[in-house]
C-alpha cells in the first residue's frame, strides 16, 4: 500500500512540475506592454487601438513604441500635452510620407546597427526604383507603401509564420491588391497571377507542401525594388535557382533570337506565373511540344527538336525496362545492389540530358543519353542473370527435394523390412 501511495504521489508531483514549467514558458512568451506609456493606456482604455495592433509588434517590443514613430510625450496623461507640437508630435503621416517616415530609422545605419545590423539600410532608396515607388512619387495614392506589406502596428519578424512577409505568406500579401479586379482596373494588368501561381510547380511547392525554399513573388520581382524582370534579365532571374539551364541557354543562338524577337527567355516556353512541371513531351514535334509553336516541318529547328525528343525517349524506355526488371529481382529476393547503382547512374544521366535540352543540340543531349542507356542496359543484363540464377536455383532445389523425398521413402520401406 505504501509503495502504491509513493508512486501516486511521485506522478502527481511530476504533473505539477510540468504545468509549472509550461506556466514559465508562457510567461516568457507573453509580451508586457509598457506600464507608463500613456499612448497605449489611453487608447486601450477607450478601445481605440489600431485594428492591426499586435502586442508582439517588433517596434513595441524593441522600445520605440508609439512615440518612436508618431512623436509626442508618452509620459503625459493630458492628451493635449502628450500630443503637443512642442513635444514633437507628428501624428499619422500621409501615404506619400510613409517611405521617408519609416526611413528615419531604417535608413540610418547607426540606429539599425543597434537593433538589426544585418538588415540593409537602402530599402527606401530601392523602393523609389520600384514601380510602386515611382508611381507614389507621381501622386498615385493606391500603390503599395511600407505599411501595405508590413502593416503599421503589427509588424512581426519575417521568420515568424504570422508575419505578412513570412515566406509562406508573401503571395497572399501581394494578392490583396493584385488579385482585386476593381482595385487594379486602372492599371490594365492581369489579376489572375495568384491563381496561376497556385497551380504552378512553384506555388504547389510553397503553398501546399510548405517548402519555403520555393520561389514566391519577391524572389522574381524583388522586395523593396519590385519590378517585372526585363527581357534580358528573365533568364538570369530563373538562373538563380536553375543555374545550369541558364548557362546552357545563354550560350545558344536561340537566346539572341529570343532577345531580338522580344521573347522573355525562359518565359517563352515555361510561362511566368503558371510554370507547370516539365515533361519530355514539351520538346519534340508532338501536340504538346513548344518547339512546333515556332518551327515548322522542313526547318532545321523542327528536325533538331525531333532528334532531341528521340534521344530522350531512348533513355527513358531503356531505364523503365531496367526498372521493371529490378522490381522483379527484388520480388524474388535476389541480389539487386549492383543493379541499383547502375540505375542511379543511369537516372543521373537522364537528369543531365534533360538539362542539356536547353542547348538545343541533339548531339550534346545524345552524348549524355548514351551514357545513361549503357548503364541501364548493363542493369538489364545483371537483372536477367539474377532471374536466370533464381530459376537455376529453384530447379536445383526441386531436384534436391525430389531426391531427398525418394531417399526418405526408401528409408521408410527399409526400416519396415528390418522390423519384419
Amino acid at each position: 500500500m505504501s509503495d502504491r501511495y509513493f508512486k501516486l504521489t511521485f506522478i502527481c508531483s511530476l504533473i505539477g512540475l510540468s504545468f509549472f514549467g509550461l506556466d514559465i514558458i508562457f510567461a516568457q512568451d507573453e509580451i508586457q506592454l509598457p506600464e507608463n506609456d500613456q499612448c497605449i493606456i489611453c487608447h486601450k482604455e477607450n478601445e481605440i487601438l489600431p485594428e492591426d495592433f499586435h502586442e508582439n509588434d517588433v517596434h513595441l517590443k524593441s522600445g520605440p513604441s508609439c512615440a518612436g514613430c508618431h512623436g509626442g510625450n508618452p509620459l503625459k496623461e493630458d492628451m493635449e500635452e502628450a500630443m503637443a507640437e512642442e513635444a514633437g508630435f507628428i501624428g499619422t503621416p500621409s501615404k506619400r510620407e510613409i517611405p521617408q517616415f519609416c526611413g528615419k530609422c531604417h535608413s540610418n545605419i547607426n540606429i539599425m546597427r543597434e537593433y538589426q545590423p544585418r538588415i540593409p539600410t537602402d530599402q527606401v532608396e530601392q523602393y523609389y526604383t520600384s514601380l510602386h515607388g515611382m508611381k507614389l512619387k507621381g501622386g498615385d495614392q493606391k500603390v503599395a507603401d511600407c505599411s501595405s506589406c508590413h502593416t503599421a502596428h503589427g509588424i512581426l519578424p519575417a521568420k515568424d509564420s504570422r508575419s505578412t512577409v513570412h515566406a509562406l505568406n508573401v503571395p497572399l500579401t501581394c494578392k490583396k491588391c493584385h488579385s482585386d479586379p476593381d482595385y487594379m482596373k486602372e492599371y490594365h494588368i492581369p489579376t489572375n497571377q495568384f491563381e496561376q501561381y497556385a497551380e504552378s510547380v512553384h506555388g504547389i511547392a510553397l503553398l501546399e507542401n510548405q517548402d519555403t525554399g520555393a520561389p514566391a513573388c519577391n524572389d522574381c520581382h524583388g522586395n523593396h525594388g519590385a519590378l517585372p524582370p526585363g527581357i534580358s534579365s528573365v533568364s538570369h532571374v530563373c538562373g538563380i535557382c536553375h543555374v545550369n539551364n541558364m548557362q546552357y541557354f545563354s550560350q545558344t543562338k536561340m537566346a539572341k533570337e529570343f532577345e531580338k524577337l522580344e521573347i522573355h527567355g525562359c518565359e517563352g516556353c515555361h510561362g511566368n506565373h503558371k510554370v507547370l512541371k516539365t515533361n519530355d513531351d514539351m520538346v519534340g514535334i508532338g501536340k504538346n511540344s513548344f518547339c512546333t509553336e515556332c518551327h515548322a516541318e522542313g526547318e532545321k529547328g523542327y528536325a533538331e527538336a525531333e532528334m532531341i525528343h528521340a534521344e530522350l525517349m531512348l533513355i527513358v524506355t531503356t531505364y523503365d525496362s531496367a526498372e521493371a526488371l529490378r522490381g522483379k529481382v527484388q520480388r524474388i529476393g535476389m541480389d539487386d545492389i549492383d543493379i541499383n547503382y547502375l540505375l542511379q547512374e543511369s537516372h543521373q544521366s537522364l537528369i543531365k540530358a534533360r538539362t542539356l535540352v536547353h542547348t538545343f543540340d541533339h548531339e550534346q543531349v545524345g552524348e549524355k543519353t548514351k551514357e545513361g542507356v549503357d548503364k541501364a542496359q548493363d542493369a538489364i543484363k545483371l537483372a536477367i542473370k539474377e532471374v536466370k540464377d533464381y530459376k537455376t536455383r529453384r530447379l536445383g532445389f526441386g531436384v534436391a527435394t525430389l531426391f531427398i523425398t525418394i531417399l526418405v521413402i526408401a528409408m521408410f520401406f527399409k526400416i519396415r523390412q528390418m522390423e519384419r
